[in-house]
């Protein structure tokens, strides 16, 4: 088990999801690039392989950020300047708290199954999106697909250094929507899924490719479904 601090902010401004990655860059200039768990990278052509403990989003259109573990401690080197403007793609925006939601959770491989819907999900690299083609069922698909997830939570659990002693059990139960979305220019497949897990999810957090984006948000469902339903 691991104790996981959570915050979720978010701000009263207007930004779009294809605003995200400006939104982001904003936020880096302001707290200086010294600061690395901002932006994951040792210099402009180095990046750290690891998972984003502080995730840039756009929720119900509204800029938001989501900090985990040590991003939550290091995010205060933003809310300490006097003055929270930011400039995104040429225009001032001044960030005023709409919601502020710090938590603190176990997690763990539990005995019951958790329910989560995954959006814009970034399941596929250039490797895996022929193999995911090349496959003739949805069965098999989805196989592919649950095992690359399982993968993400994985990730997960190493960023905030959680040694996962048990299975993760998890099923997709439904894919709503395959589409390509364009990111940096380049065209990729991404999903909305609906999927059930052994393990617990902090709302809003990232998986997958692009998690510091604000793509592969996970969003919980209140109704947990029981076995068979």
């Amino acid at each position: 088990m691991r104790k996981l601090k959570t915050l979720f902010v978010q701000f009263e401004s207007d930004l779009g999801k294809h605003q995200v990655p400006a939104f982001r860059g904003a936020i880096i200039n302001k707290v200086g690039k010294e600061n690395l768990l901002f932006h994951n990278h040792k210099s402009d052509s180095e990046l750290i392989y690891s998972y984003p403990l502080i995730q840039y989003k756009s929720v119900y259109k509204k800029p938001a950020l989501f900090c985990l573990g040590d991003g939550v401690d290091e995010i205060h080197k933003l809310f300490s300047h006097k003055n929270w403007d930011i400039i995104v793609n040429g225009e001032k925006l001044a960030l005023k708290i709409d919601k502020l939601d710090l938590n603190s959770f176990n997690i763990q491989i539990w005995e019951k199954s958790f329910h989560y819907s995954i959006y814009n999900w970034l399941a596929l690299n250039g490797d895996n999106y022929l193999k995911y083609k090349a496959l003739n069922t949805l069965t098999a698909r989805i196989v592919m697909l649950e095992n690359i997830l399982k993968s993400n939570i994985l990730s997960f659990a190493k960023g905030i250094e959680w040694q996962v002693d048990k299975p993760i059990q998890l099923s997709i139960q439904n894919i709503r929507n395959e589409k390509i979305i364009r990111y940096k220019g380049v065209p990729l497949q991404a999903f909305d899924i609906d999927f059930a897990c052994n393990v617990f999810l902090p709302n809003h957090i990232g998986l997958g490719k692009s998690a510091s984006h604000g793509f592969g948000m996970i969003k919980q469902q209140r109704k947990e479904k029981k076995d068979g339903e």
